[in-house]
């Protein structure tokens, strides 16, 4: 609609609202057959199917698609500026591409705009994005109808209903379902169930209240399922539009709105359901279609001449086989010949790292033109598949903006690939070490460290169970375009319950990151994890590694350095000389004593991750007495006895890798995986920075 056209609307709109005592509007769509862009105005991945149906998504992953009703609406009196009352009726189905796994869901809104601009796919239902969540200027008001877990916004569980204002965090929420007898029982709706669902949005602008009702039959139930006092004074401008927004994730739904009707001066006609469209059918099953189309090609086999077996012989060895477990786990699976179309083949071009389990490469989704980072994990030995596994059914679950995330992943045979949110800048190493190709400003250091800290109290203490992660260190944070810090890589992660401890006794990790009392008892804690954040700390306000054997044989260990500048009252000395001494004084001096708070080698010395962030927010005081790192314990040139760590491995291959760096040879980088090394020179020619695992960018 062009500018004048909709200028005039406005003053239409504004001259009967003047002159009418009781201004009324209404609309209504019994499906969506024969609409221009005067009646409905689509965006994104939305269109209106054939027979009607106004798809805001299909079965892709990420997209997201608006529909709203063309002309701004008047939503506060011109005299008296207080808001009206509205209503409205609307019919949708959600048909997720696998049963049990939606993805995210669908909202009515009202917004001052009918473009949503800038909005973000996932859990952001396409209605807001990382930056302008929760601001007040949005003046976003919806009805989210959400399928998906998100603990970033407190979701109550993966199947309700949720009031929002200026946020994706809901004002109030309930788990899906509408009340019969009155409100004495209350029935559950399944959103994903692929079925018609109507839903009652009616605002009384007088009490000030607002009620929300939804049920899968044509009659509206008495009892709304969230009935609350609202007041939209400060939400609703004069003119805004309403309509519909949904999105997809790493897992997609079809979401689809069969009829809707509008009142501003009444309630909105309720629908019956029988009159409308049918729901387009749901994706077949991936297992079932496979093995139907193995039964049809054993069938051909006893039919056909010598020249179908060889045929059905080639057509099978190059099926993607999918078992059972694979249609549980939570991430899109994506195929073979998409991925390899995404990298163009996994040309060298777009490489972006090489390290001890394969390669990553940068690749372009061909439906969605989304830009993503694929790692192709090296199937030539057992951990690769370890790797493979630990991080589908770890990060695959996760869902926080201090992560990367995993949108999904691909298994033909024996090669396994996973695919990653591009991050734009790369791992945090190239920036704080030897020459950067930017310096980060203490502003963006101090920010990417608390943005970590958040997503490891995640990690530890926020998600249903405990994640340990086990690999914390500059080369697995990862910068996205705006240099927020997300912790990546979680090929070595564990999974426990909040309160128990990890099984596992094999020590892995990397060299300067391990807490000394992995090398003792095997088991990986939280407080060990703490410890690897206590390395991170010191090495981005100093701008260099853990270790440095190349170093005087005082700063061969930067927690040890950093330790004695402390006590001789020069600590300033360590911070970073790129940063040309524009620091914030105070928070540096944080930062560097709570890296030696976390490097304790006593674990209960070490402070919980929650506690860590209210010390970086500035919410409580460091202790005033800083204990040796090394109290309670014996550090050697790792913060305890080189010598025990060594008796721990008794590889003899591996023990003479070790002895090589301890005599200060740089030649190797040490990641301790079952006695494991990788040669780095290669990669050091080519200007990467040293280290064993690839780096998700």
């Amino acid at each position: 609609m062009s500018f004048h056209h909709q200028h005039l609307t406005c003053l239409v709109f504004l001259f009967l609202a003047l002159c009418t005592p009781s201004f009324s509007l209404s609309f209504i769509f019994n499906a969506f057959k024969d609409l221009n862009s005067d009646n409905l105005t689509v965006n994104g991945a939305a269109d209106i199917t054939s027979n009607g149906i106004l798809r805001l998504t299909n079965d892709t992953p990420r997209l997201i698609g608006h529909g709203f009703y063309p002309h701004p609406i008047p939503f506060k009196n011109p005299t008296t500026k207080k808001p009206l009352s509205f209503s409205t009726s609307f019919v949708f189905a959600m048909v997720p591409e696998y049963k049990r796994l939606g993805g995210h869901g669908l909202a009515f809104t009202i917004f001052p705009e009918n473009g949503l601009a800038g909005a973000q796919p996932n859990q952001y239902l396409g209605l807001l994005n990382v930056s302008n969540n929760g601001k007040e200027f949005n003046h976003l008001f919806a009805i989210e109808l959400d399928t998906v877990k998100d603990f970033e916004f407190s979701d109550i569980n993966d199947n309700h209903v949720g009031i929002n204002i200026n946020s994706m965090v809901s004002k109030i929420s309930t788990k899906a379902g509408f009340y019969i007898d009155g409100n004495s029982t209350k029935q559950d709706v399944n959103l994903n169930g692929g079925n018609k669902i109507q839903a009652w949005v009616d605002y009384d602008a007088l009490k000030p209240q607002l009620n929300v009702t939804i049920s899968p039959s044509s009659e509206k139930p008495d009892t709304p399922i969230l009935s609350v006092p609202m007041d939209l004074s400060l939400i609703l401008q004069d003119f805004m539009y309403v309509g519909f927004s949904a999105a997809t994730g790493k897992l997609a739904s079809s979401h689809y709105i069969f009829g809707w009707s509008f009142n501003m001066s009444g309630k909105a006609q309720s629908f019956n359901l029988n009159n409308l469209p049918s729901v387009p059918g749901a994706k077949k099953n991936h297992k079932v279609f496979l093995i139907g189309v193995s039964v049809a090609a054993l069938l051909s086999l006893a039919i056909i001449a010598i020249a179908g077996i060889v045929f059905v012989i080639k057509f099978f060895k190059n099926v993607e086989e999918i078992e059972e477990w694979e249609l549980d786990v939570g991430p899109h699976r994506y195929s073979y010949k998409e991925l390899k179309k995404a990298t163009k083949g996994f040309r060298n071009d777009g490489l972006l790292g090489v390290g001890g389990f394969g390669s990553v490469y940068k690749g372009v989704l061909p439906n969605s033109r989304t830009l993503v980072a694929v790692k192709r994990i090296s199937n030539k030995s057992q951990q690769g598949m370890r790797t493979f596994v630990s991080e589908i059914s770890t990060i695959g679950r996760l869902r926080h903006r201090n992560l990367v995330q995993l949108l999904g992943w691909c298994r033909k045979k024996e090669d396994l690939m996973l695919v990653y949110d591009f991050m734009a800048n790369g791992s945090l190493d190239k920036y704080i070490y030897d020459s950067p190709k930017l310096n980060l400003t203490w502003k963006q250091r101090f920010n990417i460290i608390k943005d970590v800290a958040h997503g490891l109290l995640y990690l530890h203490e926020e998600w249903e169970q405990t994640v340990l992660h086990r690999d914390i260190k500059a080369g697995n944070v990862l910068l996205d375009s705006e240099l927020n810090g997300r912790l990546g890589d979680f090929g070595l992660a564990k999974l426990c319950e909040h309160g128990s401890n990890s099984s596992t006794t094999k020590v892995v990790g990397t060299l300067g990151y391990l807490a000394p009392e992995l090398t003792r008892t095997g088991k990986p804690t939280t407080n060990s994890d703490v410890f690897a954040f206590g390395a991170l700390l010191l090495e981005v306000v100093c701008g260099r590694r853990p270790t440095e054997p190349k170093a005087l044989p005082e700063e061969l260990i930067l927690v040890d350095w950093v330790w004695d500048k402390w006590t001789t009252g020069a600590v300033l000395e360590v911070i970073d000389s790129r940063l040309k001494n524009e620091f914030d004084e105070m928070e540096a001096l944080v930062v560097i004593k709570l890296g030696l708070i976390c490097s304790s080698n006593a674990p209960s010395a070490r402070p919980p991750m929650r506690q860590v962030i209210r010390y970086l927010e500035g919410e409580v005081s460091l202790p005033e007495r800083l204990a040796p790192p090394s109290e309670n314990g014996q550090r050697g040139s790792q913060g305890w006895e080189f010598e025990d760590y060594v008796h721990s491995y008794p590889s003899s291959s591996f023990l003479d890798k070790v002895s090589n760096w301890s005599a200060g040879v740089e030649d190797e980088y040490i990641d301790v995986e079952a006695g494991l090394t990788s040669p780095l020179s290669d990669l050091q020619q080519r200007g990467e920075e040293s280290k064993f695992r690839s780096e998700v960018r």
